[in-house]
């Protein structure tokens, strides 16, 4: 995957949040510039501040907080779901935003 749709999968990741977006899309404007090293270091800096470990997902699942967002079925569904992958041997979170942070984080010699 090239670094640049790994961005992109931050911007299409619904679960990102709005400043792990911002500095994708501040790397994708400065791809070919003098700017993209410092942009990519900010992305990666912001994806290993974003990824969720499994164990703070599942706790923060077992909130009320988490009801009142999602309400209780999506939220017995996600934490289900995230106690299964744990099982399974996950370390991180597998949403959408997650996933691209692992990416990044994995890969992060090439930004």
């Amino acid at each position: 995957m090239t670094t640049k749709a790994m961005a992109q999968a931050v911007l299409d990741a619904p679960s990102a949040c709005p400043e792990f977006k911002e500095a994708a899309q501040k790397y994708l404007d400065a791809i070919g510039t003098s700017d993209e090293k410092k942009a990519g270091e900010i992305l990666v800096a912001e994806a290993k501040e974003d990824i969720s470990p499994i164990d703070g997902t599942i706790a923060f699942f077992a909130t009320d907080m988490a009801k009142d967002i999602f309400g209780a079925d999506v939220v017995a569904q996600k934490l289900a779901h995230a106690k299964e992958i744990k099982e399974q041997g996950a370390i991180y979170c597998d949403c959408p935003g997650c996933t691209a942070a692992l990416e990044i984080i994995n890969n992060e010699n090439m930004f």
